[in-house]
């Protein structure tokens, strides 16, 4: 009974404690990747959201999308610290880049103060392809390696990483082909002008009927794609994807950081954003600033290590 008390006051003091830490002024929410991909469709949602608990300002989305993020996160320390200039992160890229070593910025130069999703990996078709399984798909990889395209946003990105890692596991060779942001790899998988993509969950989900999901790097199947298998099913540990956050600049005062962490944990744990990301396929985390140094330690170490089998860093 104490309990549930506490989970009725929590819930009502809720928008409470969001209203006392809604900006003054419009919030200018920087993506850097194109509209139309997850990254957008998560702000789209917290846009939504954060207007019901915080009426009186806008969140204003803005794009800046190249080079696979990098183009936002190089320039996002000369926004103007004062807590009106949020930018989407996502990681492994924000490690990825650095290390591949053609961006500008470092990972430390990227200061993340919330992390609100993490997406699983995918591998799709598009409905018209003759792959209607995993084994099909991988009969069809070994036959003619280097023949099989599959797409995916960026270059070393999430989707680049799980792109060699599927290379690695099965044994295959295929093709990776960057595009600018899931978006634009959304019109060529449906168009049926790549073989398929390695993506997440969410696009999956979201493409139902235009493309087919073949395996999902999760400890179970997915409640939403419930015929497809699993990477452990298929006989390989593989449990991994993208995370999204949000970001501020460097010179950004510490207080107003953890205003914007807060802010944001109340937001994701809102119970029309978990329902909007169940229906998508995002699986909510809280990574809020407190936790932050040792989240980002432990991440930075992990990805650093799977950017050996990109080869990334080597000349």
């Amino acid at each position: 009974m104490m309990k549930l008390i506490a989970a009725v006051c929590l819930t009502l003091l809720a928008p409470w404690a969001l209203a006392q830490n809604c900006p003054d002024k419009n919030l200018q929410y920087w993506q850097a990747f194109p509209p139309g991909g997850e990254s957008d469709l998560s702000a789209r949602h917290q846009q939504m959201v954060l207007k019901k608990k915080c009426p009186a300002i806008e969140t204003i989305v803005q794009y800046k999308a190249g080079a696979g993020g990098a183009l936002m996160w190089s320039q996002m320390n000369q926004l103007a610290p004062d807590g009106l200039n949020i930018v989407g992160v996502n990681l492994p890229h924000i490690v990825f880049q650095p290390i591949e070593g053609q961006v500008q910025y470092k990972t430390a130069d990227v200061t993340p103060v919330f992390w609100f999703h993490f997406t699983p990996d995918a591998l799709v078709v598009p409905e018209a392809s003759p792959y209607k399984t995993f084994a099909d798909f991988l009969a069809a990889a070994k036959k003619d390696p280097g023949k099989m395209s599959l797409g995916g946003s960026g270059l070393n990105s999430a989707n680049h990483a799980s792109h060699e890692r599927l290379n690695a596991a099965f044994g295959i060779k295929s093709t990776y082909v960057p595009y600018k942001g899931t978006g634009d790899m959304a019109l060529a998988v449906v168009g049926n002008q790549i073989d398929g993509a390695v993506t997440y969950t969410a696009f999956a989900i979201n493409n139902k009927g235009k493309t087919r999901a073949l395996a999902v790097a999760m400890e179970k199947r997915h409640p939403l794609l419930p015929d497809v298998p699993t990477f452990k099913e298929l006989g390989v540990d593989w449990v991994d994807g993208a995370y999204r956050g949000i970001g501020v600049p460097k010179a950004t005062p510490l207080e107003t950081r953890k205003k914007l962490s807060d802010m944001w944990a109340v937001l994701n744990n809102d119970p029309e954003m978990k329902e909007l990301a169940a229906k998508n396929g995002f699986e909510l985390v809280n990574v809020g600033l407190d936790q932050m140094d040792a989240f980002m330690k432990d991440k930075t170490r992990l990805y650093t290590e799977g950017a050996q089998r990109l080869g990334l860093g080597k000349k």
